[in-house]
């Protein structure tokens, strides 16, 4: 597929105008506090001139006198205020890397119970407490405090639903924790992507189960239908729960915002190649127990509702609403809802209210580089069932595979990007070398042009981005680097020790004059 075919292809899922973006090195940057950065292949995180970092946290680091430990590739991250020099600080923990736990890769029939165990504890999430002298210090965590906690997949988890699922009212574990979200009360909602990598899956209609790529079942039976859901954290307490009214699926993210009435909407994607977009409303203003769950048929601009008594076809179909949301793909495509490209993160702009939603790509329908969506609510309300879709950015000339999103205190937006680590470097993704941060202002002369701010280092992926309330710190999660190191004697990377050591999935906080100058 040529260029041209490749943006009217994606205009043609988008249903909008495509807007497309110019190759920052050949703009005129002279109106930007720092001069972009080009694509990179060293082993080392790049930031543009007038912006450094420090590490935070990194893998394997102790959080607390209990001896918990951080764990692997660190993801989402959420940063809570309490006061002025204190906060919650949340990080995902998003999927084991084998290779580094036992010394070498393996295959699903060669792990023991023992190996098994030793991959549940590296995911799930961490809670910790960060603190830091003063406004223009660093930020340290505070491994005396007692909020420090860790979720594993180890940790009992009940579900928020009106009947067991699988025969249980409570899960054992989480994991595959990649976005998330935070609630208007304070609390965090972090998000099982591939669930399916660890205890399998089981299609509707089905009792068969498909194995899983890392053959936790083969010692655990878990049921696949306990995974897949978004879970909601209490930073105080570390107290969780599986909120089922949102969906199951691949969740990405869960970007919450108020609607008009005071209730809550949610934005989720499922982040598979043809899967769909929701959005789910709260049926109470402080919890997400109960709602309404819609998807998106984006070509005719319509919520479809999810609710098995607005529709005769699933109603024949699902037993039960619990049975529609333990299989929101197939209640989907019932609904004739729109395939799309990966959709993964979902942010909200503070001033005109538009959603964005990063589409990373579809590599099997010639969309190699992905694409931002941007929709519209009617009359900006978020409970609207009718809205605008258009193509806000599209790939393959200064970016490619869209990720992460954050808007900054200016409502200018912050981008990463996520090219696997077996396509880096090849092919379409030749040019594009390292995965990268990217700034787009969303105002001015620049608007909507594209500019590196970081290059990643090999293999890594650049993700999680959040920034403190101050906006003097941006922190950001430096994940998998040399993920694709076959052991611990045959290592990609070094990232962030150098010399010979094995590469460390970290949390780092960027800071410095060019960040202050963006957000005056």
């Amino acid at each position: 597929m040529n260029e041209i075919d490749r943006r009217h292809f994606v205009k043609f899922l988008a249903g909008g105008v495509v807007t497309i973006s110019s190759c920052g090195s050949s703009l005129s940057s002279k109106s930007l506090p720092f001069k972009p950065l080009s694509f990179s292949r060293a082993d080392e995180l790049i930031l543009a001139e007038g912006l450094t970092y420090s590490i935070l946290i990194k893998q394997g680091d102790q959080i607390n006198r209990r001896g918990d430990i951080f764990g692997h590739n660190n993801d989402y991250t959420a940063f809570i205020p309490v006061s002025k020099n204190e906060a919650f600080f949340w990080v995902n923990h998003e999927y084991p890397l084998p290779q580094f736990i036992h010394g070498r890769d393996l295959k699903a029939e060669e792990k023991t119970k023992e190996m098994i165990d030793k991959e549940r504890e590296v995911v799930g999430g961490s809670i910790l407490r960060i603190k830091r002298d003063n406004e223009n210090s660093p930020w340290q965590v505070d491994k005396t405090s007692t909020f420090n906690k860790r979720l594993t997949g180890k940790t009992k988890i009940p579900f928020v639903a009106n009947r067991a699922i699988a025969g249980k009212k409570n899960a054992v574990g989480t994991f595959g924790n990649c976005a998330g979200g935070v609630t208007p009360w304070g609390t965090v909602l972090t998000c099982e992507e591939n669930y399916h990598d660890y205890y399998g899956e089981i299609n509707f209609g089905s009792e068969k189960r498909i194995p899983s790529r890392l053959g936790w079942e083969r010692h655990y039976k878990n049921s696949p239908h306990h995974y897949g859901w978004v879970v909601e954290v209490d930073l105080k307490t570390g107290a969780s729960k599986k909120l089922t009214g949102i969906g199951r699926y691949a969740h990405e993210c869960a970007t919450c915002i108020r609607t008009k009435d005071g209730r809550v909407a949610v934005y989720s994607g499922d982040d598979k190649a043809g899967e769909f977009l929701y959005k789910f409303i709260s049926k109470n203003k402080n919890n997400l127990h109960e709602g309404e769950l819609f998807v998106a048929d984006i070509k005719k601009g319509k919520w479809l509702s999810l609710d098995i008594n607005k529709s005769k076809i699933l109603k024949d179909t699902f037993k039960d609403q619990l049975d529609v949301l333990i299989h929101c793909r197939k209640a989907g495509r019932l609904l004739g809802a729109t395939h799309l490209d990966r959709p993964e993160d979902i942010e909200i702009h503070p001033e005109t209210g538009d959603v964005f939603v990063t589409l990373t790509n579809n590599k099997k329908r010639g969309n190699f580089h992905g694409s931002i969506l941007r929709l519209k609510e009617n009359n900006r309300d978020y409970l609207s069932r009718d809205f605008k879709a258009e193509d806000f950015l599209v790939g393959g000339d200064d970016f490619s595979c869209p990720d992460n999103l954050a808007f900054d205190r200016k409502g200018n937006l912050w981008m990463v990007s996520d090219i696997s680590g077996s396509a880096m470097g090849k092919g379409p993704y030749k040019k594009f070398k390292n995965n990268g941060l990217f700034y787009i202002p969303m105002s001015g002369a620049n608007s909507g042009r594209v500019f590196q701010v970081a290059s990643a280092p090999i293999d890594a992926e650049l993700t999680g981005l959040s920034f403190s309330a101050d906006y003097k710190t941006l922190f950001m999660s430096v994940q998998h680097p040399g993920e694709k190191s076959k052991g611990p004697k045959d290592l990609t990377s070094h990232w962030p020790d150098g010399g010979n050591s094995i590469p460390l999935s970290s949390v780092v906080q960027i800071s410095g004059k060019v960040l202050e100058s963006l957000q005056a």
